[in-house]
């Protein structure tokens, strides 16, 4: 179900997608080259057991441009703008860079964060100087080719060299519809911008780290750094899955969510039964 929610760093209200009329929140934070699409799979699945939200950040998608540049702390407020209308804290699942923005979300609103699920991501490209000049780039070559040829390049390396075909399209897809100027200019300089590594261990809230075996963008490096930062953590590889392993592998990946879930929000090992 689509809906659109207040968010008080957008120019109007960001668009999300919604499933599921039960349980805790989950709020669903895509990458940099992606929207609320890359959660198709766990809005379907996850939907049975928790309220799952996923946005079209501020400037992507369906969500209409922000008023102005924003900043890291500007698209956590914006989240957490998504949780306080909905409850009083949610678990907290992102990707790539939706996963540094739960990350810092984490540390500037912790009383929102009741366990984060962390995927492919990393502490912010601000952690070494050739990755932040190589995302800030980025936006140029978006001006340069245009959202379709500029998804064409990209989205191929987002899954492993074995990703079927179809797969392949969709993640290519997904990008051509959902990147634009300004608005992935600012996620850029936002990611560009970030070293989380110095309040990863303040970190509170339990988490769970997730990473493709065969990620080549973030690296298994990345999310190895996230995990031995927090102290309540769990590390787990996903076989024959790339940087977007929560599409290319989804039964595998939503297994463990639903694994860290019955932990740290205690839903029910089977599906609830519905109402008559």
């Amino acid at each position: 179900m689509s809906a659109a929610a207040a968010a008080p760093t957008a120019a109007e209200p960001v668009h999300v997608e919604e499933a599921g009329t039960h349980g805790p929140l989950l709020l669903c934070l895509h990458g940099i080259g992606s929207s609320s699409a890359a959660f198709a799979p766990q809005l379907a699945e996850l939907s049975s057991y928790v309220r799952v939200v996923a946005w079209d950040a501020p400037g992507y998608a369906r969500s209409p441009d922000p008023a102005g540049p924003m900043s890291l702390d500007d698209y956590v407020d914006a989240a957490a703008a998504l949780i306080r209308e909905r409850a009083d804290s949610a678990h907290v699942l992102g990707v790539s860079w939706g996963g540094v923005i739960a990350l810092r979300l984490a540390t500037r609103h912790p009383g929102l964060v009741d366990s984060l699920i962390i995927a492919d991501s990393s502490p912010g490209s601000g952690t070494d100087g050739a990755r932040a000049a190589a995302m800030r780039a980025r936006a140029d070559d978006l001006a340069a080719q245009g959202p379709r040829a500029f998804a064409e390049a990209r989205g191929p390396r987002l899954v492993s060299p074995d990703a079927p075909d179809d797969l392949v399209r969709r993640v290519v897809d997904t990008m051509a519809d959902s990147v634009r100027l300004p608005g992935y200019a600012y996620a850029a300089e936002s990611m560009a911008s970030a070293d989380l590594r110095a309040e990863l261990p303040s970190i509170a809230a339990p988490t769970l780290v997730l990473c493709g075996e065969q990620d080549r963008i973030t690296g298994v490096e990345a999310s190895q750094a996230v995990a031995g930062a927090i102290h309540r953590t769990a590390y787990v590889i996903v076989k024959d899955a790339g940087h977007l392993a929560n599409q290319e592998q989804p039964g595998h990946f939503d297994a463990w969510v639903l694994s860290h879930l019955r932990i740290t929000a205690s839903i029910p090992e089977q599906e609830p039964s519905p109402c008559l």
